[in-house]
């Protein structure tokens, strides 16, 4: 498949996510019922409930991480969020910034950017925006961001580069970005990388952890550094769907990882 049709995928998988999903997230399409091609999208999630900011509305269990734990977001700073969803990240920033700073949201799906409004209309906060627009090309100023944040979502953009490229222009000199995201190491079976659930899935849309820091350290930052890292378990009954069992045996027998990193880089 070649970028578009990727892109499309992605947000065919993630407007279903947000349309059929409900206020409790353990019930939405990709929750515990399973109802989106059999990927549970919950086993890469992090449980964001006891941290202050938290919208229970807006939290799908999509992430992979906690990019915020690690931010080191201040009062009045103007943060960004890559691939917002319905705000769940957007909300939890605010909660950093305070009233003298700003939280923009930016997201290629409709149904998503639609929920994420939504839930902002239930709160009384007035400096919290959600833009349309794709990773690759943001429609934003250069050089006007303190902190971008990310959460599972640079795995599913095609061009790494370009991605961590735009990163790099949209921040201000000294700013920095905390992003959680999947990585592989060792290889996946063909037959994963070419699953389309799979890549609305966060894992074959992955890449090597060495390639992934590698680009963005080619793109400028610098102080680049893993600040949690973890194993992420898919479970034989999901990875069945898409390999035979001799195959999943070999994939176990090469020892093949499927990790969640949180990292961190200055400009």
């Amino acid at each position: 498949m070649n970028p578009k049709e990727l892109k499309l995928i992605v947000q065919e998988k993630y407007g279903k996510i947000a349309s059929q999903s409900t206020i409790q997230n353990q019930s939405s399409c990709c929750g515990s019922t399973g109802c989106c091609d059999d990927m549970d999208y919950t086993i890469f999630s992090d449980d964001y409930r006891q941290i202050e900011g938290y919208n229970a509305d807006a939290d799908l269990g999509l992430g992979c991480g906690i990019p915020t734990q690690y931010a080191a977001i201040k009062k009045g700073d103007h943060v960004l969020d890559l691939g917002s969803g319905a705000g769940n990240d957007c909300f939890v920033a605010r909660n950093f910034v305070g009233e003298t700073g700003t939280v923009t949201g930016i997201d290629f799906t409709e149904d998503m950017l639609k929920k994420a409004h939504n839930n902002l209309k239930k709160t009384d906060f007035k400096n919290i925006d959600f833009v349309k627009g794709d990773i690759e090309n943001m429609p934003l100023p250069d050089n006007y961001y303190n902190v971008v944040i990310s959460n599972c979502v640079l795995n599913l953009v095609p061009d790494k580069q370009k991605a961590f490229s735009e990163i790099y222009r949209v921040l201000r000199p000294g700013g920095h970005f905390c992003i959680s995201d999947v990585v592989i190491a060792g290889e996946l079976p063909d037959k994963l990388k070419d699953a389309a659930e799979m890549y609305a899935g966060c894992v074959s849309g992955a890449i090597q952890k060495e390639e992934y820091l590698r680009t963005i350290q080619k793109q400028g930052f610098h102080d680049l550094k893993v600040k949690k890292e973890k194993e992420i378990i898919v479970p034989n009954s999901i990875l069945l769907n898409y390999i035979t069992l001799d195959e999943l045996r070999t994939y176990k027998k090469n020892r093949t990882g499927i990790y969640s990193i949180t990292v961190i880089a200055f400009k």
